[in-house]
């Protein structure tokens, strides 16, 4: 019981900064929101309509609302990276191994689509004298992150894959870490990767199989069958199943490298927060039986020693 308390106590902590940074995004929001409107109230008042001002106005009240959904998204990524960082079984961690089968040797001008909160650039040694590196995402608050942790030697920018904002045979190096699943328009999201890519340049993408995290959906299910972790299997969409023959359309060579690991959990806790973490319908089934849920797993850990979860993941190396 000490320990659980504790654990309890923990959370709410957890709990309690996490919704005191959201409160400070949606105040530093709405000031801005003020802002905006004493100014667009000072221009009607001297018949001045400004309608560009109008236009900006809207688009902030829309933002103060996406800003808050951007900063959990942030938050999420980083409570998944942080269960694998800690429980996997492969120690060279995936962002390490992913770098290392990059071959930047002759690549001056790299592009990094959906670069989340640039983990894949962290105490990496390229040298960037000469070398253009840009950092993208569709989303502000990931590239606003991104920007204060990496600093002024990458160059980063905000859009989605579908409309790339570059000439094309531009970049020797296109990276996409599980990116590719997520889009809308995958096939017109390859068109502009390989359009924008030099002859002989490189798109290096990463996904998943159906096996990946299997054990986790398992677990939810046998405790309330109900829920649903994700409402689309991302594999189905661009997986390790498919990829080479979606990619084959586009690409000249294209060959898969598989990353070796699972994941030895024997603590609830982290394994808790993955699951809430989730874009599926947990939250609202779990929000008023979370300590069952915990004792549960609990209760798994204890007979097994830990939970083992399977991971399949790897990288498609595509040559235009």
């Amino acid at each position: 019981y000490p320990m659980t308390l504790k654990n309890d106590k923990k959370s709410l902590e957890d709990s309690l900064e996490l919704q005191i940074e959201l409160v400070n995004k949606k105040i530093h929001s709405l000031e801005n929101l003020k802002e905006t409107l004493k100014n667009t109230s000072r221009l009607v008042k001297e018949d001045h309509v400004e309608w560009d001002k109008i236009i900006t106005l809207l688009q902030l009240s829309k933002y103060d609302e996406e800003i808050i959904e951007q900063y959990r998204t942030s938050k999420n990524l980083n409570v998944r990276i942080h269960l694998h960082d800690r429980y996997s079984h492969n120690k060279t961690g995936w962002f390490h191994w992913l770098y290392s089968q990059i071959d930047f040797s002759h690549a001056n001008r790299i592009l990094e689509i959906g670069c989340g909160d640039g983990k894949l650039w962290e105490n990496k040694t390229l040298d960037l004298r000469n070398r253009e590196v840009f950092l993208s995402d569709a989303s502000y608050g990931m590239i606003e992150e991104v920007k204060k942790k990496l600093g002024d030697d990458f160059s980063f920018m905000v859009f989605d894959c579908e409309q790339i904002p570059f000439k094309k045979d531009y970049f020797d190096i296109v990276i996409a870490n599980h990116v590719l699943f997520y889009l809308k328009d995958l096939d017109l999201g390859l068109k502009e990767i390989e359009r924008v890519l030099v002859k002989d340049g490189f798109l290096y993408c990463s996904t998943y199989g159906k096996d990946h995290m299997k054990e986790i959906t398992e677990l939810v299910k046998e405790f309330d069958p109900r829920i649903v972790l994700s409402r689309n299997c991302l594999y189905d969409q661009f997986g390790i199943e498919n990829g080479e023959k979606i990619l084959s359309s586009y690409f000249e060579d294209v060959h898969l490298v598989m990353y070796d690991d699972y994941l030895e959990v024997d603590d609830s806790e982290p394994l808790m927060d993955y699951i809430m973490s989730c874009h599926g319908n947990q939250n609202e089934i779990l929000k008023n039986q979370l300590h069952q849920f915990k004792l549960f797993l609990d209760e798994k850990i204890m007979k097994q020693g830990s939970i083992r979860i399977t991971k399949q993941a790897g990288l498609f190396i595509c040559k235009k």
